[in-house]
């Protein structure tokens, strides 16, 4: 892995510069708009108070959610199946995003009658469901929920594509190989290696380049670090979400 790429004369460092700046300023607006739409929990009561207010601007019913790591600030996926229910999920006008379990938040509902039974999955669906279609909400069922999710997977999909062009065919790294940063890169979550490689790496920083004989951090090192990251800072995440909350730090779902 290496090539040729290189900017000569007086643009050079602001070249880089201006390409670093480019990366992480594309990062910090990705984690900032993830921040904004991540799916939060909420009540039973806060969504029938967004029906009646009719703040409820798309919604999808599902019966679990599919979340990874968010590597690239991907969205959450709600699937459903052949009943409606029991999660509720809904985008309000000002693009954040809830969620609630509608029947085990309310459980103490009346009995559903047969024909219920065969089309939701429980009292606090049927209940829940029926106030949508009072308030006239009906058509924005399973419309985009994250009104953001092609804004985050364009940045997502940049900032790689311009971390392989300069590590393939830009000036050599002096911390470690190529296949070492690659490595890094691919495993660590949202992006987090990107962040460390432009500020601690050629050509982002002034460091000489390297001599043959220098050591070098390998492709297993990268490896077996981006695999450690990508456990630890899911699991630091959820720790500091059950410390301080999840408007701060929202988890998966």
């Amino acid at each position: 892995m290496g090539g040729s790429l290189r900017v000569t004369g007086s643009w050079q460092r602001w070249w880089w510069a201006g390409l670093r700046i480019l990366m992480i300023g594309g990062w910090l607006v990705a984690v900032a708009v993830n921040w904004w739409v991540a799916p939060r929990p909420a009540t039973y009561e806060q969504a029938r108070a967004d029906i009646a207010a009719r703040d409820v601007v798309a919604f999808r019913w599902g019966e679990r959610w599919d979340s990874d790591a968010r590597r690239w600030f991907g969205n959450d996926t709600l699937y459903s199946s052949n009943r409606i229910g029991p999660l509720f999920s809904w985008r309000t006008g000002d693009g954040r995003v809830h969620w609630v379990d509608a029947d085990s938040a309310n459980p103490d509902m009346a009995p559903m009658s047969d024909e219920d039974v065969q089309l939701y999955s429980g009292a606090g669906t049927t209940a829940l469901s029926r106030e949508i279609q009072d308030a006239g909400l009906g058509e924005r069922r399973d419309t985009d929920i994250f009104v953001f999710g092609n804004l985050l997977g364009t940045i997502g999909a940049v900032v790689y594509l311009l971390f392989l062009a300069v590590l393939v065919a830009g000036p050599a790294p002096a911390l470690g190989t190529r296949w070492y940063w690659f490595w890094l890169n691919f495993l660590t979550p949202y992006g987090l290696g990107v962040i460390f490689w432009t500020l601690r790496e050629r050509p982002w920083t002034d460091r000489p380049p390297p001599d043959p004989g220098t050591p070098r951090d390998r492709w297993p090192l990268g490896l077996l670090t981006g695999l450690v990251l990508s456990v630890t800072i899911p699991l630091a995440l959820q720790l500091l979400t059950w410390i301080v909350g999840d408007r701060w730090f929202p988890a998966a779902p």
